[in-house]
Parts: structure tokens; sequence; C-alpha cells
């Protein structure tokens, strides 16, 4: 009985069918079984027996290496290699005539094996390796299951797995040959999915727990990297521990890279940029300018244009010639158009008496007084003035200017320490704790305000803002849909992207979303500041006509807290 990739092949018919043509044949036929019919593969085909009726199935470990063009096995003395093994050699026959890049690109994909945590942390994972292959051990499936119950994001996450995991399952005769990822419509994996479907027998030292998960997973990767040898297989673990285990094994073990936007914090979108100090004088003749409303626009060429985005802050700033602060409103081709900005350093462009004191900060308020932008994010260190400035913004333009009803303000309930355990009260009493930020600028706001109206108007000034800010959990934001509210989200780098796709999402007509944070000051666990959720949409939403970022660089709080902010 002959065998192809472990799928034993129907006995021969007792009578003779017509012939194909020839064609056809070749059309139809995959490249391993064309390269065997070839006139020297039919020669050598012609002499080797028929292989033995009872000889077993293709082993897992076979199958899984079928794709990967590994060395045909030498025949012995009991039994002869068969035709269609001959023919899972013919491609790296062919590869050895061809150019060493081209042979280069033939490389054997990777077998991932992949930790429990990372389908838990990314229920799409499965979709993100390209063209290798994917592992599950046996325990990673335990552990799926003794996940899913709970309305936690971990469970959640769990059962979404699972559902992906019986949705491939489906498409799929034979579990242990490899079910393509691309079943389900997801082109971009080409790759397939490997389940466990024997035990291996491993290596592991004797002092490690062998009724540990983690162990256990590290034995079936121990067990595939000899057994699939030369093919390369990768433990990928969202738990550092484990990584340094697979190391210490000789294993090699890497993070799960897809969900971190940057590699390094230091690239992330600054919202600003310096113009070269020559910009002057090399591009004063062929800027154009003139002048619409309170604003001058500049139409300018160059080298630097094709590194510009729209709303992105330029600058220029040199001893004997003009400066100027501006902000791009438009790019065609080799042409970018800059409007100057409104001046919030004067007294007389103060918004609820609070004004710029540096040039970040005079970019921050123009972004957050501008009725066009509606979303707007802004990181900085502690003392940078982002929660004021927000606040100042929104009280101007609710009580104002009446563009906006009423302002709602949220953040994530992460705690520094240890958690204080339940509150007490309504919605807005437990996250009054959470809200200390608010009442310190509020009471700064409120002074500033009502400074000349004696104790009683300071009183009624402090009512009045209460009465339009509204302090929500984020627990209880799903279905909601904000009508011309200025929403503002405090601590926003303790969010995940699934979390600030929740919030962002709930922004409704005439409604402005306003994110800030400081990444250096990230408390929730797994999250860093590549992955953080504030990251996440500062890279997504640059360039974007409706939304602007900016990077706060100096603090305005004391002298104090900017020195421990650079020593500690």
């Amino acid at each position: 009985m002959c065998i192809i990739d472990g799928m034993p092949l129907p006995p021969p018919p007792a009578k003779r069918a017509a012939v194909l043509p020839k064609e056809v044949i070749e059309t139809l036929a995959p490249p391993e079984a064309r390269a065997a019919a070839s006139p020297k593969a039919r020669g050598r085909s012609r002499h080797a027996p028929p292989q033995a009726a009872g000889a077993a199935p293709a082993t897992v470990t076979e199958r899984i290496l079928a794709p990967a063009a590994a060395p045909a096995p030498q025949p012995e003395a009991h039994s002869a290699p068969t035709e269609p093994r001959k023919a899972a050699a013919a491609p790296a026959k062919r590869s050895a005539s061809k150019p060493a890049a081209a042979s280069a690109a033939a490389t054997p994909p990777k077998v991932f094996v992949l930790d429990t945590n990372v389908l838990m942390h990314d229920p799409m994972c499965l979709f993100q390796f390209e063209e290798h292959d994917i592992f599950l051990p046996m325990i990673v499936l335990e552990e799926l299951d003794g996940h899913k119950k709970g309305m936690t994001e971990v469970a959640r996450n769990a059962r979404q797995a699972s559902r992906m995991l019986d949705a491939l399952a489906a498409h799929g005769k034979d579990l242990g040959a490899g079910i393509p990822l691309d079943a389900t419509g997801h082109r971009e994996a080409t790759g397939k999915l490997l389940f466990q479907t024997q035990a291996l027998e491993h290596a592991l030292p004797l002092s490690l727990p062998q009724g540990k998960a983690d162990n256990q997973i590290l034995g079936v990767v121990q067990a595939l990297g000899r057994a699939l040898a030369p093919r390369e297989v990768v433990l990928v673990s969202k738990d550092i521990n484990m990584r340094v285990k697979a190391r210490a094994l000789g294993l090699a073990a890497e993070d799960y890279q897809n969900d971190k936007v940057l590699d390094d914090g230091d690239l992330l979108y600054t919202g600003s940029l310096a113009l070269p100090a020559n910009f002057w004088s090399k591009n004063g003749k062929t800027v154009e300018s003139w002048q619409q409303g309170q604003h001058t626009y500049y139409r300018i060429t160059g080298p630097i244009v094709p590194s510009l985005l729209i709303n992105q802050f330029v600058y220029f700033e040199a001893p004997g010639e003009p400066s100027l602060y501006a902000r791009v409103t438009e790019i065609r081709g080799k042409t970018a158009v800059l409007r100057t900005l409104r001046d919030f350093t004067h007294l007389k462009n103060a918004v609820w008496g609070v004004t710029a004191r540096n040039r970040e900060q005079n970019f921050a308020l123009n972004l957050l007084t501008d009725p066009e932008i509606d979303f707007v994010t802004l990181a900085g260190t502690a003392g940078t003035g982002k929660t004021l400035m927000a606040l100042a913004a929104g009280l101007t333009q609710v009580l104002d200017e009446r563009r906006y009803t009423e302002i709602i303000m949220t953040r994530a309930t992460v705690s520094v320490g240890e958690d204080i355990g339940f509150l007490p009260g309504t919605e807005e009493e437990k996250m009054g704790p959470w809200m200390g930020a608010l009442d310190d600028n509020l009471e700064f706001l409120a002074k500033g305000d009502g400074g000349n109206a004696g104790e009683w108007g300071r009183a009624a000034t402090n009512e009045l803002i209460r009465s339009r800010i509204k302090i929500k959990s984020m627990n209880f934001m799903r279905g909601r849909t904000f009508l011309n509210k200025f929403v503002i989200i405090d601590e926003a780098q303790n969010l995940t992207p699934k979390q600030m796709k929740t919030l962002i999402t709930r922004a409704g007509p005439g409604a402005k979303i306003v994110c800030m944070g400081n990444l250096a000051q990230i408390d929730t666990p797994y999250l860093s500041e590549g992955s953080s959720g504030l990251t996440y949409v500062v890279d997504r939403f640059k360039g974007w006509p409706h939304s602007g970022h900016i990077t706060l660089a100096r603090g305005e709080r004391s002298r104090l807290a900017d020195f421990a902010s650079e020593v500690l």
C-alpha cells in the first residue's frame, strides 16, 4: 500500500482506466510529483520494489517534516523507499542547480510552539506568523480550558481562542498532518496549524517538576527540535521565566512581538519637528505666503516635505532670524502648506485663566481648542500640565463657547501599590479616590476664575464646574455613545490597545476625545512602552486630518518635581 503525507491511497482498480493526457497530469500534479515523473525519476522508481502491505502509516514527525523538503531516507535491507518518498526530496535536488539566492529563499519555514499565555494575550496570534507553522501542545489546550470561565479579559480571550481553534479544526481531517491557517479566510497566514496527537519523548533534567505545565511544554519543544531537524523549532511565550528556562536548556525562545507597535519608545511620534537651521536662507525665495483671517499660510517645497505629516507642528528658532511656529494643514506631492498658530503664551489668549509656559504647551492648547480636531493625544512626564490644559480647554468650550454639553472624565483604575479593597457609594463616589488629579486641578482653575468674587462667588463657580463634569468608570462603557461631549481619558498608558479601541469607538457626532498619559509610569502587568494603548493610538492616528499629538517635554509643576523626574 502506498502512502503520501501520511494518508493511505486506495488499492489499484481491477480494470484499466483511460489515461489522461500528459499535459493535464502535469497541470494537476504538485511540484514534487512532477519532479518524480521526470524520466530520470521514473528510471529509478521502476526498479524499486513495492512497499510491504503491513507497513505502518507515517508518524506525526514525518508528516510535519513532509513540507520541509527533508533528505530522503536511505533504503534498508528489509524495505526500500517508495516513489512518493523520492518525490519529497525532488525540490531539494532541483534547487541545488539554481543560484545561491534561490537556495537561500528555499529555507524551510520554522515551527513555532505557542505558550498558553500568548493565546490568552492575543487570540488572533495564530494568523501572525506568515509562512511558518504553529504547533500546539496538548497541555496548552488543557490550560485554555481551565481559564475560559469568568468575565475577565483573560477569560474572554481564552474563549475566543478556543472558538478560533474549533473553526480551524473543522476544516481539517487529520489534525496531526496539519490544518491550513488560511482555511478561515486569513490569507496572510500560509503555514499550517499542528496539534499534538501523540506523546513525544524528551530528556529534560530530573530536577524540573514533571507535572508542571511549563515544563511539559519545554519537553515538547525539545522533542520537536530533535525530531524535525534541520527545521528550526522556536518557543513563543510572554512569560520571561519560561523563556529563560528554555534558553538555559539550549532551546530557542522568543517573546510575542506582534502586539508591540514600536521596539524602542524613543521612536514614538512626537508631533513636532524642528526646521533646519538653513530653512529661510535655502527656501526663502520659493516660499509662498498669504494672509487669511488671523493666520498666515506658507506653501513650502523641498526635501523636508516627505517627512511631514498632517497636523504636525513645525518650528524654527534661531538668533537673528524670524521665528516660525506653524502646523501642517495640507500635503500635496512635494509641497506642504503651513498655518501659523494662535499664541497661547499671551495673557489675552488665556484658556480659563491658563496660559502656555513653553512651546509644547502652546502646541497642545492649539489642538485642544481646535473644533476640527476630534482626537488629541498628550504624552509627557509628571508635571507637564496635561490634565490642567485638558480641563481648562474643556471648561472653556463647555461653559463659555457652548461647543460641548459636558465633560466626561475617566481613567484606568490600576493601583500603584496594594489595592485598598471595595469602595462604598455610587459610581462617581467609587471613582473619587482615583480622581485626585481632577480635584487638584479644579481647585486651581476655580481659584483663578473666581479670585475677586469672594467666598460665595468661588463656591458658586465650584458648583457650576462640578455640575458640568461627570466621572465615569471604564467598566460600563460598552454600548454607550457620547454626543457633543468633551471626553478626557487620563492615565491612558495603563490601557491595552483593545481597551483603547473600546473607549474611542464610543465617540458620537460632535464629540472630542483627549487621551493623555506618561509612558514612563505604566502600572498594568504585561504592558510596556511598546505595547501600551497610548503608544498604539499615537502611531495609528498620526497623519489623520482630524487628530493631533504632542509630546510635552518640560515639566512646569515645580523645581522639585522636575529634578525628581530627571534623577529618580
